[in-house]
């Protein structure tokens, strides 16, 4: 059966112990996927030098964060990995494979509300900081195979991400430039618009750089619909801006025959 492809704007990690709208539409989703034989993450959080794939038995529960509740340090996602599909994955594409990272907050953090029971193996592919948009979307197109394979693709990162422009008296309100760019991405997902997703920065003036002061949370998204088509049927199983800089849209790609 081909595997859906799911993309989260994952947020604050507080959303891995709190029970809340984002967090409920998560145990939703859930709900709607078939069962993977595996999930590969695609990660804001683990950014490398070179593409990597983490081939590890069972992966560490990594707390990449701080300054938070003691509770969220304790926290362990004790799922297995998935040694089998990363070794092929990095055979066939002729990447690194990593043996000391785990899973980092920007997977474990989502994967407890979707697979709560920690019993679907996951492993994570890194974000190649040299890598153009262009690049990490071509990279997406040769991780589709997996999808076939019964390997669900989770892309978690933020549509809108700059935390140095926060204002936590806009827990549910956006910026217009915020508000702008989640539109114009949205736009070209409905699209399959891979052209401009590739270069946000023809958007106009400075609104790439407001919305993403680094890149990496926005380059899961080119992985996600790297690995989709057109035929793919595209939902948005929640949306909204949060403390005016944050977007949480969650995108969905399901095949048409599903």
């Amino acid at each position: 059966m081909k595997m859906p492809v799911l993309f989260v704007g994952h947020g604050s990690p507080m959303n891995a112990i709190e029970d809340n709208p984002f967090t409920r539409t998560l145990a939703g989703v859930r709900d709607k996927l078939p069962r993977p034989k595996a999930v590969c993450v695609v990660s804001a959080h683990w950014v490398t030098n070179g593409c990597h794939v983490l081939d590890v038995v069972w992966p560490k529960t990594i707390h990449d964060f701080y300054g938070f509740p003691r509770p969220l340090y304790e926290v362990q996602y004790p799922a297995p990995g998935a040694v089998t599909e990363a070794k092929r994955l990095a055979m066939e594409q002729h990447l690194l494979t990593d043996h000391q990272w785990g899973l980092d907050h920007g997977a474990w953090s989502v994967l407890r509300h979707l697979y709560p029971d920690a019993d679907i193996p996951v492993f994570e592919v890194s974000l190649d900081h040299a890598r153009t948009f262009a690049e990490h979307v071509a990279l997406g197109k040769q991780m589709r195979p997996l999808r076939e394979r019964g390997v669900l693709i989770l892309g978690s990162g933020n549509l809108v991400h700059n935390l140095h422009k926060i204002n936590w008296e806009m827990p549910q309100a956006a910026y217009p430039w915020a508000e702008e760019f989640d539109h114009k991405v949205k736009k070209a997902i409905a699209e399959h618009d891979v052209g401009s997703l590739s270069a946000p920065d023809r958007w106009g003036g400075s609104l790439l750089a407001e919305a993403h002061p680094t890149l990496e949370h926005y380059a899961p998204i080119l992985y996600c619909l790297g690995s989709t088509d057109e035929r793919d049927r595209v939902t948005y199983p929640y949306e909204g801006i949060e403390f005016g800089t944050i977007s949480m849209r969650m995108t969905l790609f399901e095949p048409a025959d599903a």
